[in-house]
């Protein structure tokens, strides 16, 4: 099974940090950001990843090579400009095969347990089931949530009272989900997953333990904090 990571954004609420230094390349704990990911991936055997990247992405390909310093084989998906989540992941589809795949944000902090996703994915048959989302509390800075989640373990794609709970950006995608998107264009995943979802073909499931979107000086501050009890 492949994974990608997406690494595509400027990451414009970190400025002037990401002026110089694309966003999963910020250090937390003396790693950067995207490197957590790659060894937790690489924990539960996922070692063919696949990394978008758009804003000062030699950087990228610079620090992380092919990947064989941290056990994987990296193939990258250059965008001249960032294509949004959809697009980026369809114009990755020919990296990716026709196989279900894990995709994760770049710019999170999780020690999620890979091993339970990639079982979700393998249950992705490109027709009924086509997506399988990793879902956490609401933060603060986004307290009405995204999508719902039913007692049958679908999804609903408007959040109600007592249901609604916040994307992680960790997920398992069927490529059938993405085949009417056009590759090198941007495209947004929310429409693709709310008329999913209106099918009936996407589930989730909570993600138990740390989840931090580092999307703020402040945040990135405290990821550092966390990563640094990590490497201790």
């Amino acid at each position: 099974m492949k994974a990608m990571i997406l690494a595509a954004g400027r990451g414009e609420r970190m400025r002037p940090l990401t002026d110089h230094t694309p966003k999963p390349l910020l250090l937390a704990g003396g790693r950067p950001l995207i490197e957590w990911h790659i060894r937790g991936l690489a924990a539960v055997g996922i070692r063919q990843l696949v990394i978008n990247h758009a804003w000062l992405g030699a950087q990228i390909e610079q620090v992380l090579g092919d990947g064989s310093r941290l056990g994987v084989s990296i193939a990258y998906s250059p965008e001249a400009t960032a294509l949004e989540t959809a697009g980026g992941i369809a114009s990755a589809l020919p990296l990716l095969g026709d196989q279900p795949f894990l995709v994760v944000n770049g710019d999170v902090l999780s020690d999620v347990d890979f091993a339970g996703l990639k079982q979700a994915a393998s249950q992705l048959d490109g027709q009924q089931h086509l997506a399988h989302l990793l879902l956490v509390d609401n933060p603060p800075h986004h307290p009405a949530g995204d999508f719902g989640l039913l007692a049958d373990g679908l999804l609903a794609a408007n959040p109600t009272a007592g249901n609604g709970l916040t994307f992680s950006g960790i997920a398992a995608y069927h490529p059938a989900l993405f085949v009417a998107t056009p590759a090198g264009q941007p495209a947004k995943l929310a429409p693709l997953l709310r008329a999913a979802m209106a099918q009936g073909q996407v589930t989730g499931s909570r993600l138990d333990g740390l989840w931090l979107d580092v999307g703020t000086p402040e945040r990135l501050a405290e990821a550092d904090a966390i990563a640094t009890g990590w490497t201790a």
